[in-house]
């Protein structure tokens, strides 16, 4: 019994022992974090995923050539034009969102919209509820539609909705009919039950109701026909064209009053190529093509929707609709602003206006309720923010030589674009944490406090950051920055300070010699009162001449001065000069201690003379001791 007890106190002991030592996920750095996630299943093996349900596209798709596509040619081919864009913001945006807009934020919206400039704009579907129908009506009544706008409003084919589209859009002068039914083989299989020639029965029908509307309800309007076969990417692609055709026999086309045959990737089911491929093949087969403008409507399920839009342009589409932001069912549609500002970064004129890009993401986010990520394309608030040190230095020097006589154009490294031209401010370009080098924290300087520190001096004030990032483990603002300079450099006086000095040229010779400078100065070394005087080829050697005559046992000498104007930053008190040099102390032949010191002050010379002083503070302050001379 007694070995039983003491086996059992062993067993305790060890539970507890063992529950008080703290899982892996509930330390950070021996701190605990209740941010950190739990994790499920330390060491376990990673399982394989169940990739046998699933089947490559272009095992089962097919895009063949023949005789009207005997090869794809849209690689060899570039855009050189923006396509006509159509925002569906308003309807294809607003049913993925979690909270539709209301008839305020769908104003606002739209208004916006009318301001980037789009002429293209699908309002709503009318049929789907109360409020899309009240905006509609509203725009209309209100004639809140400029003359060069179309609305597009949106309609199944199904002659109930149909006959309700028609209705809200009496009066308006610009309209475009967008009908569609989707065609793939998934959705005839499993969604209708229906094979190819009752779901293109669909389409023709309802197309066959809308033309006939068009004639009774809407002859005082200009009216344009939409078809989309829904789910394209998944349709035959002799079915979407045999669809298309039948369509076009309903309407009658001409070159001067086309229809819009939209192909969209309702999903996005293979990769951007394959996409081109699609188009281009329909672009061919086509047998109207002149009477066609082709429509993209791209989603973004495989995260490449801006890609396959482009590729698509380039395969012969003339039209893209899309959402601010890539709002959108699942992942989205692809981002209007996105590809515009792609555009805009090639020389090509995207024919609308994000010069003022912050507005139009407040305006989105508000109406949305969805937030446009710090990493976003173009509109992310870090987008053209830089942590790395190397990426730091080579902006930097990239806008300097913007300023170079003979600058063409903007070239900055890893600034694609020049963030003014879309609002955005230069200040938010570089920002500095533990990542960051001496080119950004000097980039800081200069561009918010007027302070330009040479590359030596640079590295050694980034160590003195990198310490305080390194502690913090976060990132330092620039009033931090400049509060660490002046706590480095200029609020350093101990032991030394100046107080007063004066300084005297030789005027009587003819020549100019090296010793024709007189300094006399007084400082505080250690709360003492000490005066100098020494002779140099000017204020700063003749300042440091006579501090070597103070002090036993040490050498002091100047071995880099740089100075520069302060005027330009609006930190500056009025004009003040930025003196920087770098002060070597040692003793005999040994090695000295070398640090830099700065020096701020409307006058040059007291900014170069406080700046030895600070190089001698800091000295001081790695260890250098001083003894004063005795007085003689």
């Amino acid at each position: 019994s007694r070995l039983w007890v003491y086996s059992r106190a062993f067993k305790l002991l060890g539970c507890l022992r063992m529950s008080t030592v703290p899982a892996a996920n509930e330390q950070t750095n021996g701190n605990c974090d209740p941010k950190m996630p739990k994790i499920n299943g330390h060491g376990a093996v990673a399982k394989k995923m169940p990739i046998h349900k699933y089947r490559a596209f272009q095992d089962w798709y097919q895009i063949p050539f023949d005789d009207k596509w005997p090869k794809r040619s849209w690689p060899e081919k570039r855009l050189s034009k923006a396509p006509r864009w159509c925002s569906v913001d308003l309807r294809d945006g607003n049913q993925a969102l979690i909270n539709p807009m209301n008839f305020q934020k769908k104003m606002l919206l739209f208004q916006h919209l009318l301001r980037l400039g789009y002429k293209e704009i699908e309002v709503g579907f009318p049929a789907a509820s109360q409020t899309e129908y009240d905006f509609i009506r509203h725009i209309i009544e209100e004639k809140l539609i400029p003359d060069d706008v179309w609305i597009q409003v949106l309609t199944q084919a199904r002659e109930p909705l149909i006959r309700r589209t028609v209705e809200c859009v009496t009066g308006a002068k610009n309209i475009v009919l967008h009908i569609y039914n989707s065609t793939s083989e998934l959705q005839r299989r499993v969604v209708f039950n229906k094979g190819r020639d009752e779901i293109k029965n669909m389409a023709v029908e309802g197309v066959k109701l809308l033309k006939e509307l068009r004639d009774s309800e809407l002859s005082a309007s200009n009216v344009r026909l939409e078809y989309s076969p829904e789910s394209f990417t998944g349709t035959e692609l002799d079915f979407a064209v045999e669809v298309s055709e039948a369509v076009m026999d309903v309407w009658q086309p001409t070159p001067e009053d086309q229809v819009i045959i939209n192909v969209p990737a309702t999903v996005e089911m293979a990769t951007p190529n394959v996409y081109a491929d699609q188009i281009e093949w329909v672009c061919a087969h086509l047998t109207r093509r002149d009477c066609v403008c082709v429509s993209l409507h791209p989603h973004n399920d495989r995260g490449t929707g801006t890609a396959a839009a482009e590729l698509a342009m380039m395969a012969g589409a003339d039209r893209v609709e899309g959402c601010l932001f890539g709002n959108g069912e699942r992942t989205g549609n692809v981002c209007l602003v996105t590809l515009a500002l792609n555009l805009f970064t090639q020389g090509i004129d995207p024919m609308v206006d994000f010069s003022s890009l912050d507005e139009t993401i407040s305006i989105a986010e508000y109406c949305t309720e969805l937030k446009v990520p710090e990493r976003y394309p173009w509109a992310g608030s870090l987008v053209y923010t830089a942590f790395s040190g190397s990426h730091q230095d080579a902006i930097k020097k990239g806008l300097a030589a913007l300023n170079v006589e003979g600058a063409n154009g903007w070239e900055v490294p890893y600034l694609p674009i020049d963030p003014v031209d879309i609002g955005r401010k230069y200040e938010a370009l570089i920002r500095v944490n533990s990542q960051s080098g001496k080119g950004g924290i000097a980039y800081v300087l200069e561009t918010e406090y007027g302070i330009e520190l040479p590359k030596e001096a640079q590295a050694e004030f980034a160590t003195v950051v990198q310490q305080i990032t390194d502690n913090s483990g976060r990132e330092i603002l620039s009033k931090d920055i400049y509060q660490a300079f002046l706590s480095t450099y200029i609020d350093c006086l101990d032991p030394f300070s100046l107080v007063d000095y004066d300084m005297t040229k030789d005027s009587t010779k003819t020549v100019v010699l090296d010793f024709d400078t007189l300094v006399t100065a007084r400082i505080l070394f250690g709360g003492e009162s000490l005066e100098l005087s020494g002779r140099g080829n000017g204020p700063i050697a003749a300042f440091v001449t006579g501090l070597n005559t103070l002090f036993e046992g040490v050498q002091i000498s100047l071995n880099d001065y740089h100075s520069s104007a302060r005027a330009h930053c609006q930190a500056a008190q009025s004009s003040e000069a930025v003196a920087v040099v770098r002060c070597e102390v040692s003793r005999g032949k040994d090695a000295g201690i070398c640090k830099y010191g700065v020096g701020i002050h409307g006058n040059t010379t007291t900014a170069v003379l406080e700046a030895v002083i600070s190089a001698l503070n800091r000295i001081a302050a790695s260890g250098e001791t001083f003894a004063a001379a005795p007085s003689k």
